[in-house]
This record gives C-alpha cells, sequence and structure tokens, in this order.
C-alpha cells in the first residue's frame, strides 16, 4: 500500500473538503497544493495568473507537485490543472493512490457560480468554460488515478469513507 493520496478532479468537485476529512480518518497530514504556492510565494493564485499567466503558474504548480508528492503519509488535494504537467501526471501515478473525484458539469457549475479566486472562472459563461475544461482534462484525470469516485449527490464524509475503503483495500 501507497503511503500517500492523492486527489484529482475539477476545480469545485470538493477535493479540498473531502482531502481535509480522509486525512483526520487516517492521522494523515492534509496539504491543498493550491494553498502551498500560496503560502511560498505570498501571493494568490489570481495575482499570480495575472502577473506570470497560466504558463507562470503552472511551472510553480509543477515545482510545487514535485516537491509534495515527495513526503510521506499525506492527503494531498490538488489543483484541478495540475495533470497538465507530463511530470506531475508522473509524479502523481507513480508516489501515490490517485483518485479522481468526478462530478457532473451541472454540479460543478452550480457550485462555481459564486466563487471568487479561481481565474479561469472570470467569465460570463461558466458552464461553457467547464464544459471545455472537463473535455480537455478528463483523460488525463483517468490516466493517473488508481480509481474513480463520483461525488454527485453525495457528501464529503460519504467520500471520503469511500476512498478509505478502496486505500486500505488496495
Amino acid at each position: 500500500m501507497s503511503d500517500n493520496i492523492f486527489l484529482v478532479g475539477p476545480m469545485g468537485v470538493g477535493k479540498t473538503t473531502v482531502g481535509s476529512q480522509l486525512a483526520r480518518m487516517l492521522r494523515y497530514e492534509f496539504i491543498d497544493s493550491d494553498q502551498e504556492i500560496e503560502k511560498h510565494t505570498g501571493a494568490s493564485i489570481s495575482l499570480i495568473f495575472d502577473i506570470e499567466g497560466e504558463d507562470g503558474f503552472r511551472v510553480r504548480e509543477a515545482r510545487m507537485i514535485d516537491e509534495l508528492t515527495g513526503r510521506k503519509h499525506i492527503v494531498l488535494s490538488t489543483g484541478g490543472g495540475s495533470v497538465l504537467n507530463e511530470v506531475s501526471r508522473q509524479h502523481l501515478r507513480s508516489r501515490g493512490f490517485t483518485i479522481y473525484l468526478k462530478a457532473s458539469n451541472e454540479l460543478l457549475h452550480e457550485r462555481l457560480q459564486k466563487s471568487r479566486n479561481r481565474p479561469l472562472m472570470e467569465t460570463d459563461d461558466k458552464l461553457a468554460v467547464i464544459e471545455k475544461l472537463t473535455e480537455e482534462r478528463e483523460p488525463l484525470y483517468l490516466a493517473v488515478a488508481d480509481a474513480t469516485v463520483l461525488t454527485d449527490g453525495r457528501s464529503a464524509h460519504d467520500v471520503a469513507q469511500e476512498i478509505h475503503r478502496l486505500y486500505t483495500n488496495n
């Protein structure tokens, strides 16, 4: 059994909420890669996007994923686009048990309606962006995942319990 659990999936799917509950169940450290980037840079993700663009942010994100996936006994919530980098995908596949948290585009749209600090959601047609990102990224989530867990209509606690079962039976 791996020493780590990594959560991948789109923004708004609940990676941070589920991950923190799962970490408590396992008595592992919980880490959110976006929060770590903000802590290390002293800047919000939105500000990094404004100054460095998405490409600059992705470089920082890949470095952070490399560092964090090298730790032991963690539950890591990754940013929705962390799978865009091939090296990050290799780390997620090889350094832990990776779960793809999946939700319907409609649920993501509902959750992200009032969202702030999500640069890719600063648009009038959020559903179109969500659909485009899902189409582009879902194959990458599936490629790194050891299992997929559906979140629609389920509590974070229920999802965390399912991941716990999958992990301990791995």
